[in-house]
């Protein structure tokens, strides 16, 4: 049997169900994020940056593209005899099959998969996180602890605490107490869901939940571990650290890439973030355009102008074009004449000529307001938008639309539009 002292666990089935029709048809830590990467490519990234060669990617929600995307790992170094990469969706079993139906039912159901690499420790990742972290340096702190269970925290502003689970923890950062979104947090350190488990205590505890339904960590299992009286501490992180679940908070963060010193650096030697390339032209930017603070993806053909705008891998902007603070993913053609403004426009979309987003007041969206909101524009993969409509803001399109779904050639603000047989 082969031992490895430290194996990670990457959650990666959730559907993202607030990022509307970004996660249709791919599971959330699949969508791309700037420009060239997918938001998975992360957490991969800091495992292999940070000596851990071994790691079980657990899917569940639409992964056809994720799977695509981790392969044998060959980009992150996973690509290993002993260890490497391995996808772990839910399999058929002699007795009852189930679904994930919770973030440790998952790892519960993948008992055999860990204990085949008798690891000393266990790090459970989100697979739905931007950030750079060392999670040896986490490892440390757990060992120097002699802790059993270890959780990354972060501050928050306490006014956003009641959002999280909150950790309250005496003088040397062990855990007293844990508050799952508080009224009244009594402390600003919140959960990241970020997790170190000597092996023993986790199989231990996940055996004695198993009959929990939607058998979940921080109800259940870290839970279950302080009633055993098991040392659970705090690691605090103070790096950059962005949850990306919501339209808007994905939006801000991929504009946060193009700051003049973005607080998130792509481009650090030392912490190199890694991602499946493709074998793609170079860019084209024509003698007409203009380009201002803006990523842009290989392959990409730009004839218009683009302004503080992520641009993904083969797209090409027509002449006479212009895109403002907008995300256009990868394989996807705007047309001539058209005015981009605030819009995520996700992959293999056609948007024709003359088109302009983003207009008129700010509505609340008729459908999803909670997903559909701070003026952003949406539109789905595969979505075609016909010549010379005029759509407004917290307005989100999905399927292959023409002119007649336009009154009068337009979208009014707050409107979904999603062509039926595409319903969700």
């Amino acid at each position: 049997m082969v031992k490895k002292e430290m194996i990670a666990m990457l959650l990666a089935g959730g559907q993202g169900s607030r990022l509307g029709v970004l996660t249709r048809k791919v599971a959330k830590p699949a969508v791309s994020f700037g420009g060239k990467y997918r938001i998975i490519d992360f957490p991969l990234s800091n495992c292999i940056d940070s000596g851990i060669d071994t790691v079980g990617v657990l899917t569940q929600y639409q992964p056809l593209r994720l799977n695509t995307h981790i392969g044998i790992g060959i980009p992150w170094d996973l690509d290993r005899n002993v260890g490497g990469v391995t996808v772990l969706p839910p399999y058929e079993k002699s007795i009852n099959s189930e679904w994930y139906t919770g973030t440790a039912n998952a790892i519960y159901q993948n008992l055999d998969y860990m204990e085949s690499f008798n690891p000393e420790y266990v790090l459970i990742l989100s697979g739905d996180h931007i950030y750079k972290m060392d999670y040896e340096v986490m490892l440390d702190f757990h060992k120097k602890n002699k802790a059993e269970v270890t959780i990354a925290v972060m501050p928050v502003p306490i006014e956003e605490a009641k959002r999280f689970g909150i950790v309250i923890t005496d003088e040397n950062r062990k855990i007293t107490e844990f508050e799952e979104k508080p009224e009244n947090p009594h402390s600003n350190l919140a959960s990241m869901g970020i997790y170190i488990f000597n092996w023993k205590t986790l199989k231990e505890a996940l055996i004695a939940q198993a009959e929990q339904p939607a058998l979940d960590f921080g109800k259940h299992v870290i839970p279950y571990c302080h009633g055993n009286n098991a040392p659970i501490y705090a690691y605090e992180f103070n790096g950059y650290w962005k949850d990306v679940g919501t339209l808007h908070s994905y939006w801000e963060a991929n504009m946060e890439l193009i700051d003049i010193i973005p607080e998130f650096n792509l481009y650090e030697e030392y912490w190199k973030i890694y991602t499946k390339s493709d074998a793609l032209t170079p860019q084209y930017i024509s003698a007409e355009s203009k380009v201002e603070r803006t990523i842009i993806g290989e392959g990409a053909e730009i004839y218009g102008e683009v302004y503080s705008s992520i641009i993904g891998c083969n797209v090409t902007i027509g002449k006479g074009t212009v895109v403002r603070d907008s995300i256009i993913m990868n394989d996807t053609v705007i047309g001539d004449g058209a005015k981009i403004n605030k819009t995520i426009i996700a992959e293999n979309a056609c948007v024709g000529n003359g088109v302009v987003t983003g207009v008129g007041e700010e509505v609340d969206n008729e459908t999803d307001p909670n997903i559909y909101n701070h003026g952003l524009v949406c539109i789905g993969e595969k979505t075609t938008v016909p010549n010379n409509v005029s759509i407004g803001k917290n307005s989100v399109i999905y399927g292959k639309t023409e002119p007649s779904d336009y009154q009068g050639g337009k979208l009014a603000s707050g409107r979904t539009l999603i062509k039926e047989g595409e319903k969700a």
